[in-house]
């Protein structure tokens, strides 16, 4: 080439302020990058706002062990009367109060199932009544539980609401208390003990790991897992296609371009779903390397755990996969609010599902993060009980492949019987043209 040539070849290169004039340039960009801004703010922050005022039926367990007997002229014991009494005045459908005995409370706990428990105990009513003699050797006590392993918010909840419950339930009896010792000789101690005169006492009532993140390390671990998916699989699309030939590949002032392979768009499919699965064998070991070994994170069940993992990884990578082979251009996108916009607000990992939205409680019906962060969760804290959520992830993961498989290869099977080939030639732009 003379440095003529090359000097025409330079001139006609296009600047970008004349090319930026072009409208149809900016519409697209401009219309999803809106979208997803707005789309995002809303779904992120609609589902955080007002936990507590769009709390619904959080699972409390009550136990009433109190074996009495009645105070004189009375026909119930006391635990039954605050029992009662603690369930009528919680504002109606914040809380499903489920009246339990102490082993059925212990068993939901260990399997997930409440978030906390307020438990009288066997000498409630007998304590209560020495208080107003000279019998008394302690004060009454009331117990509220905790199951970290459910999150810290969700917790904290629980024990919000059960610690409100117990120190009304003092305040209430106290009051009779004081009314029944109204005797000159009760001195100003004597008063004050009768007035608030039950003990609440919070403890753990289903210990997890010191190395578990107060509650959290299920939530990050299977966000890690939908993320290695979700970034592994358009990461496996993007340099299959390289290198293919049917995008250009680049890398900082490298640029290439591959001889273009025909192949239809069912065996692109095909091939990327099968680097995924390979390539996810290995990213599903790495991440237990860094998490478990390298960090410390506390966890058991190790073998049953990588193979949740691989296999709920791989879900979300083929998932990606599908939604590219169908959308194309923006499939990333769309993967991206399947399984990331969508998914987290809804997951129920962070903020219990009992005090978000309805929108986002129907999310969780279907969206991964819930499906995985549940299963994971089983794995972590709870010794892998079927019942604690692992039996739900492991469905929902088989369901999850199997949409991928069928939504991708229908989508390319129609697609390659109806002509719509990737490998189509393109007249070069004219000078001037948009692009």
């Amino acid at each position: 080439m003379t440095s003529a040539d090359s000097g025409q070849q330079q001139t006609s290169l296009a600047r970008a302020s004349a090319v930026a004039r072009h409208g149809k340039l900016w519409l697209v960009p401009t219309i999803l990058a809106s979208l997803v801004a707005l789309c995002l703010t809303l779904l992120y922050l609609g589902g955080i706002l007002n936990p507590n005022g769009n709390l619904r039926d959080l699972p409390i367990a009550l136990v009433d062990a109190d074996q009495g007997p009645p105070l004189p002229g009375q026909q119930q014991t006391l635990g039954a009367q605050v029992s009662r009494a603690v369930i009528a005045q919680t504002p109606a459908d914040t809380v499903d109060w489920r009246r339990l005995s102490q082993a059925r409370m212990q068993d939901e706990l260990d399997s997930g199932k409440i978030y906390g428990a307020l438990v009288i105990p066997a000498d409630f009513t007998t304590s209560v009544g020495a208080l107003t003699t000279a019998k008394a050797t302690a004060r009454p006590a009331l117990t509220v539980l905790t199951n970290p392993g459910l999150g810290s918010l969700g917790s904290s909840l629980a024990s919000q609401i059960t610690q409100r419950a117990a120190h009304q339930t003092s305040l209430t009896i106290g009051r009779q208390l004081t009314s029944q010792s109204s005797a000159p000789e009760a001195d100003t101690t004597t008063r004050v003990l009768l007035g608030d005169p039950i003990t609440v006492t919070t403890k753990v009532g289903h210990p997890i790991g010191r190395h578990s993140g107060l509650g959290l390390t299920a939530f990050y671990f299977a966000l890690l897992l939908v993320l290695t998916g979700f970034v592994g699989g358009n990461i496996i699309n993007n340099g299959v296609d390289a290198g293919l030939g049917y995008t250009d590949n680049e890398i900082g002032p490298w640029h290439t371009r591959r001889p273009t392979v025909p192949i239809s768009r069912t065996q692109t499919l095909l091939l990327k779903m099968l680097m995924t699965a390979g390539i996810t064998v290995l990213t599903t070991s790495l991440l237990m390397i860094a998490a478990i070994g390298i960090l410390g994170m506390d966890a058991s069940h190790l073998p049953l755990l990588w193979i949740f993992s691989y296999c709920a990884s791989l879900a979300v990578g083929l998932g990606v996969q599908a939604i590219n082979a169908a959308f194309g251009g923006i499939g990333q996108v769309v993967s991206m609010f399947v399984f990331i916009a969508l998914a987290l607000p809804s997951s129920g990992a962070t903020i219990p599902l009992h005090a978000v939205p309805g929108f986002y409680r129907f999310l969780a019906l279907f969206e991964p993060m819930r499906q995985l962060s549940d299963g994971v969760r089983a794995i972590l804290y709870f010794d892998a009980r079927a019942d604690a959520g692992l039996t739900r992830g492991w469905v929902m993961i088989a369901i999850g492949v199997a949409l991928a498989l069928l939504f991708g290869f229908a989508m390319t099977l129609y697609y390659d019987r109806k002509g719509l080939h990737r490998l189509t030639a393109r007249p070069p732009a004219t000078a001037g043209e948009a692009p």
